[in-house]
């Protein structure tokens, strides 16, 4: 792992996401992000709706952070019924919860709700089936967030997560399924842990930036040995194998100058202080992610 930081302020255009500190509840998350010089922050539905989204709007609000991402909803892949009208119906309330975050928050939040497409249903092996559910959701959920003013950010996740997690596990596959809506109701999430195997994600990320549908960015490394729980197998940037500098550099040219988040899912960061973790990142981050950055945009055009 990378040596903490001894820098008081992060890169502006850093954004710590909630979940690289699991167990911080929101005041303790908020509250480390700040204090680490952070201008911005991911947050979890769960911490949120632990305290109330009123509430949680207030403590955004009084923390002077951005939010650059709301994680998460999606889990589509069910058959019509009572469980799907429940997904369907838990994902309006992530919208409406997104856009009131984002209201609260300094100015360049973004009403991003990211979305995790789910995997493939209970006794059922149709891969190509629970990829139409999803596109399925899309369309009914999508003027529901643009009447909210959120983008919907499908986020594909490497195929290791395609049985249970999400059934879209390449950058084209999400731009496909966001091509039937405006660029600024449906994008994608452009995550190096997900995609940095692709032959074709160069391309798609150029591709996803000619179309403006790059709703985020977010950074972490992948490195084997695999845990025996995949799910917690990523790691800071610049400790494992991925290119960040062609990734990064094919998202520069885009022309995206969005927040950037590192998301990192470790046990060993989860069970580290808070402040050694926010550290540690922004070290990590200024090292191997920065030098690969375009020329540096000012704040108030960062979108």
């Amino acid at each position: 792992m990378s040596a903490p930081s001894t820098s008081s302020a992060a890169h502006p255009r850093l954004s710590l996401n909630q979940a690289t500190i699991k167990y911080a509840d929101l005041d303790q998350a908020l509250r480390a992000v700040a204090d680490g010089g952070y201008e911005a922050i991911g947050l979890w539905r769960e911490p949120v709706q632990a305290v109330g989204i009123e509430e949680s709007a207030r403590r955004l609000a009084d923390s002077g952070l951005r939010l650059s991402t709301y994680c998460r909803g999606g889990f589509f892949t069910v058959p019509e019924g009572p469980a799907r009208r429940a997904a369907i119906d838990d994902n309006r309330r992530g919208i409406e919860e997104t856009a009131t975050l984002a209201a609260a928050g300094a100015p360049g939040s973004r009403a991003v709700f990211v979305l995790v497409a789910g995997g493939i249903p209970a006794g059922s092996t149709d891969l190509v089936g629970a990829r139409a559910q999803v596109a399925d959701a899309l369309a009914e959920l999508a003027p529901e967030a643009q009447a909210a003013g959120v983008t919907l950010a499908i986020e594909p996740l490497h195929p290791m997560y395609a049985s249970d997690r999400a059934v879209v596990s390449t950058l084209k596959q999400a731009l496909d399924l966001a091509a039937p809506f405006d660029p600024a109701v449906v994008g994608a999430t452009v995550d190096t842990f997900h995609i940095w195997w692709d032959p074709e994600v160069l391309p798609q990320i150029a591709r996803a930036g000619a179309e403006g549908r790059i709703a985020t960015y977010q950074v972490c490394d992948w490195n084997t040995p695999l845990p025996a729980d995949v799910l917690l197998s990523r790691h800071e940037p610049g400790d494992g194998v991925i290119d960040f500098a062609s990734l990064t550099g094919a998202v520069g040219a885009t022309g995206y100058t969005g927040d950037i988040e590192v998301e990192i899912f470790n046990q060993e960061l989860w069970d580290a202080p808070f402040a050694d973790v926010v550290a540690r990142t922004a070290a990590a981050f200024e090292a191997a992610v920065v030098p690969h950055l375009a020329a540096s945009v000012p704040l108030s055009v960062v979108e």
